[in-house]
């Protein structure tokens, strides 16, 4: 995705394409093509879709151009993508806070929450929303919905530095207030007492202080410009700098006290949510190994979270220890193993061409991950490491020490990447979407999966990873689907990936599939005699609650297949209950099937 667009330097180009669209009843994908051609940019630069329809929300009614008019953005709306897998993913991003790590590789720009980039798409929308999670979620399904998704179902994915070290309060507010704003969509819109409410804070941190935080990018980017971290010598580290710059004066104006919110808060919004129109059905959270304990799980179970983000980046000790990560592989298993056993999607982060490992080591330590006993994470981002001018990895490649891997070795990483990823884990994510303004040296092909994929498949190997096979938008013959079982064990479970297959054009399709885990203990006590649900997923453009499609693979009746499955087998494993570890939103769901609410999960009785 491009760039937020600052209009004003564009007016001309901008409006004279929306005319044109706005006087042709029909515009095919080619006609658009044209016009952008038409019509570039200063920079010579093209307009995608995406700053189109920003660029319409914006100046309807102005410089010529008629009042707003949703079938003009029928008109230039991208194609559905983002909902094929059948929900919205909504980004948000917590405000720049110190950080527990301090690894050689990870970005450190001051105006963003550790190892993220200002330039970067979601990074840029968090800052031009002041970080707030209501604004980011509001304005998020605000986006998503006039492009032509459906919003009524929302994974909420939230990232930025590390979760955990964030003060309690905060935490609580931040959710409360995504699921807030969930609630209230285009119900009730606050947007505009909340900027008002920052816009006065702003004004009163100006008297002061000259690095703040303005909701314009392009402003931020000259207010910092003096306060860059270069991590050649790293005089003033992130974390003194954030806390001079955001904390220091942020707790001196009492924002500390609006940005908290109570458990009870939380449970309110949380209810509403239950029964709401646009619900949300998973939520994602981002920490470190190290920061996972017992207390930690049921800490972050409680604020609703389904998922967890967890950077790994290596299985390796001395790799990781050279990496000055601050956790070894034994804190990683350990997470694993606790996380697991509380029934959440594991999400895990990898990284090739780290300082110390090389092409062969990264392909036996990316093995490591689905053999023995230890980790077999459900979801995987895989990044190679990006030299960026704000990391201490600056220092070791101008001494000679690290240096990218070449084209060929890379490729080399990544292939054997998809052609060994078991067909249980998704591959979200292969090579990070860091602008390439901002690598100093490494990969800059921002498509090198499409490059990896072609490569194995001229080799004849298909990857058989979740996202390889999603049927998204194909048509399928229901009546065909099939139900497959691939089964591998942990070091604290027995797991089973349920799943329904079909044959389309253009080979076997994922329809729907079911994690369904047998733990052999549990430090929980609701979850004791307990076989778990780990995570249900239909895929498919999503559908509005309670519409039946006729050729997707929503609301066919998978889920509850899956579902009644595995009550079965969890019964003839001699458990008591199924337990799931369902989302606020899905709540109803699962109560319709039978499950009745416990304490953190919901329980079937097995007789």
């Amino acid at each position: 995705m491009k760039k937020h667009l600052n209009y004003t330097d564009h007016l001309a180009q901008v409006v004279a394409i929306l005319k044109e669209i706005e006087n042709s009843p029909r515009i095919s994908a080619k006609k658009l093509s044209q016009l952008t051609k038409k019509h570039p940019l200063t920079d010579g630069d093209l307009l995608s879709k995406t700053q189109l329809i920003e660029a319409y929300a914006e100046l309807a009614g102005k410089h010529g151009l008629a009042d707003f008019n949703e079938s003009v953005i029928k008109r230039i709306m991208m194609k559905p993508v983002r909902t094929l897998s059948g929900v919205a993913p909504v980004t948000v991003l917590t405000k720049p806070f110190p950080c527990p790590g301090k690894c050689i590789f990870c970005p450190s720009d001051v105006r963003m929450p550790k190892s993220y980039l200002s330039d970067e798409p979601g990074a840029q929308r968090a800052e031009r929303n002041y970080f707030d999670p209501y604004l980011q979620t509001y304005n998020r399904l605000t986006a998503l919905h006039a492009m032509g998704h459906t919003v009524d179902k929302v994974e909420l994915i939230i990232l930025g530095g590390t979760w955990s070290y964030y003060p309690e309060n905060y935490q609580i507010w931040f959710i409360k207030e995504c699921f807030r704003a969930l609630n209230n969509f285009e119900v009730k819109d606050d947007r505009k007492i909340i900027r008002e409410q920052y816009k006065k804070i702003q004004q009163d941190l100006e008297k002061n202080n000259q690095h703040v935080r303005s909701d314009s990018p392009e402003e931020n980017r000259e207010r910092f410009s003096d306060a860059l971290i270069s991590g050649a010598d790293l005089i003033k580290p992130y974390n003194q700098t954030v806390a001079d710059f955001y904390i220091a004066p942020e707790k001196k104006l009492g924002i500390d006290k609006l940005q908290t919110a109570t458990w009870e808060e939380l449970a309110k919004e949380q209810k509403q949510n239950e029964t709401a129109s646009i619900r949300n059905v998973g939520l994602v959270i981002e920490t470190r190994p190290d920061n996972i304990s017992e207390k930690e799980v049921l800490r972050i179970r409680k604020l609703g979270c389904t998922k967890t983000q967890i950077g790994l980046q290596s299985t390796n000790d001395e790799v990781l220890e050279k990496n000055h990560r601050g956790h070894n592989v034994d804190a990683t298993r350990r997470a694993f193993k606790l996380l697991r056993q509380a029934g959440f999607k594991i999400h895990a982060h990898w990284m090739a061409n780290l300082y110390g490992s090389n092409p062969a080591a990264d392909k036996k330590d990316f093995d490591h991950l689905f053999t023995g006993k230890d980790f077999y994470p459900d979801e995987l981002k895989v990044y190679p490491c990006s030299l960026i001018d704000s990391a201490e990895l600056m220092q070791y490649y101008q001494k000679g020490l690290w240096q990218p891997y070449s084209h060929e070795e890379l490729l080399g990483v990544l292939e054997h990447v998809l052609e060994t990823t078991p067909s249980y884990c998704r591959l979200t994510r292969i090579i990070r979407d860091i602008p390439s303004q901002d690598i100093v040296v490494g990969n800059k092909k921002s498509n090198f999966r499409q490059i990896a994929e072609q490569g194995i498949k001229d080799k004849g190997i298909i990857s058989h990873d979740i996202r390889s096979r999603e049927v998204r938008g194909e048509v399928f013959d229901p009546t065909k689907a099939e139900l497959k079982t691939e089964k591998y064990s942990t070091s604290i479970s027995d797991e089973e990936f349920l799943q329904f297959i079909v044959p389309t054009e253009n080979g076997e399709k994922l329809l729907a599939f079911l994690r369904l885990s047998f733990p052999k203990e549990n430090f929980i006590p609701e979850l004791k005699t307990s076989a778990i649900i780990r995570e249900i997923h239909v895929y498919g453009r999503a559908l509005q609650i309670g519409k039946k499609g006729l050729k997707h693979a929503q609301h066919f009746g998978f889920g509850t297949r899956l579902i009644e499955e595995a009550v079965l087998r969890a019964k003839d494993q001699g458990y008591q209950d199924l337990a799931v570890i369902s989302a606020i939103g899905t709540k109803e769901y699962y109560r319709k099937k039978g499950f009745t609410d416990g304490e953190l999960y919901q329980h079937r009785e097995l007789k």
